[in-house]
């Protein structure tokens, strides 16, 4: 079965191509941003309205940028006439939202972005910044939405506590969080009590909330540098973590997020005794090419997904995390500014407040100390909580 996304739609669907005839309007897009055929938002939105600026998120309109490098997007996209070029990632955490002159003259704005699903993807953030200033100044959004890739019905980690949120968690949602960037952004709108009339949603159809990305039989690209397979989508809502800690999340390898471990950890020992319903720890060794420990042999674990539907991400990679960081004989938390956060920890700002690491501090300094599995009953309780509190907002 194939779904049709909003942009499959706006392609073939006089119904909503009229919402955009003959409009002057902006898009923030990105590589993902393809129909079933692989064509570009660019040019099927260009082929509707006029199309008078393109927005860049985090990585940059072309995908190209690592995580965490500000983006300077060129002054034009290419070409006599070719709209405007604006970056939503720069140096700043003023850049994160768009100035009003770059919207002056526009009709509306259209956002295509593909989610993964986690509350740290940055995406859905930039849609609800976007959202926020087109809406002060009287100018509708339109979505063109996506599915969500690891689905719509399991929601992982609590929302963030008092004080923690940031560009990783701008609203206060579960890690996993099981809802579309249409669904996030009408949660938004309500939340900041927007006219009505700010947020159109272009429903995909033919899409449930049981479906993963690929019963949806739409395309696969991959929507950000060290996010290609669908595989790592899956093991992102934990994988993501690690960057708030020395460990390397296997950037600079082949199977980003899916390996994890450091200089000093027994990757035999954590296969043995760390317990992932749903997947397998095999032991090795790799060596990441980029970023933490480049150069440098890594001993861990790569995380083979086997049962999608029982596997919980968050969870296992907290326990994985714990028990290799009780290992390393270096400082476990990442100390660099994190996503324009100087003065919160960044595992912090990931877990949503400061109990995991302050757990993990204890379970290093005295071993027989574990707790992992009480704070994950607690967390999960707030997951439940925001699965209901998300209900309101849903479409599908």
């Amino acid at each position: 079965m194939t779904v049709a996304s909003g942009l499959d739609r706006l392609g073939s669907d006089p119904e909503v191509r009229a919402l955009l005839a003959g409009r002057r309007v902006g898009l923030v897009a990105h590589p993902a941003s393809v129909d079933a055929s692989y064509r570009h938002a660019r040019d099927i939105v260009g082929a509707v309205a006029e199309l008078r600026v393109i927005f860049g998120p985090e990585h940059g309109f072309g995908g190209s940028a690592q995580d965490m490098v500000a983006v300077s997007e060129a002054a034009t996209a290419g070409g006599s006439g070719s709209p405007r070029m604006v970056s939503l990632y720069g140096a700043s955490a003023a850049d994160l939202s768009p100035r009003p002159a770059d919207l002056d003259g526009l009709d509306a704005m259209v956002i295509d972005l593909q989610d993964v699903g986690s509350r740290y993807y940055t995406y859905v953030w930039t849609a609800a910044f976007m959202l926020r200033v087109a809406a002060r100044l009287g100018i509708e959004t339109i979505v063109l939405d996506r599915p969500n890739p690891l689905g719509g019905e399991v929601v992982e980690g609590a929302p963030q506590r008092p004080g923690y949120r940031s560009f990783v968690g701008l609203y206060d949602v579960a890690v996993r969080h099981g809802m579309t960037i249409g669904e996030i952004l009408r949660m938004v709108r309500s939340v900041e009590k927007l006219p009505e009339d700010s947020l159109r949603v272009v429903e995909m159809r033919g899409y449930r909330r049981d479906m993963d990305f690929e019963a949806t039989g739409l395309p696969w690209v991959l929507p950000s540098p060290n996010m290609p397979t669908v595989d790592t989508a899956f093991v992102y809502p934990g994988g993501c973590v690690i960057e708030g800690t020395t460990l390397s999340e296997g950037r600079g390898t082949t199977r980003p997020f899916e390996l994890l471990g450091a200089p000093g950890v027994d990757g035999a020992w954590i296969a043995e005794n760390v317990v992932v319903p749903g997947a397998v720890l095999r032991p090795l060794t790799f060596e990441p090419t980029v970023r933490k420990h480049a150069g440098r042999v890594c001993g861990g674990v790569q995380v083979h997904v086997q049962d999608r539907r029982g596997f919980r991400s968050y969870a296992a990679y907290l326990q994985i995390i714990a028990a290799m960081l009780a290992q390393i004989d270096e400082f476990p938390w990442r100390t660099e500014e994190y996503e324009y956060e100087k003065s919160r920890p960044a595992i912090d700002l990931l877990t949503g407040g400061p109990e995991y690491r302050q757990l993990v501090n204890q379970r290093v300094s005295h071993p027989q100390r574990d707790g992992v599995g009480e704070y994950l009953a607690r967390d999960a309780e707030g997951a439940s909580a925001f699965a209901e509190a998300r209900r309101p907002h849903l479409i599908y």
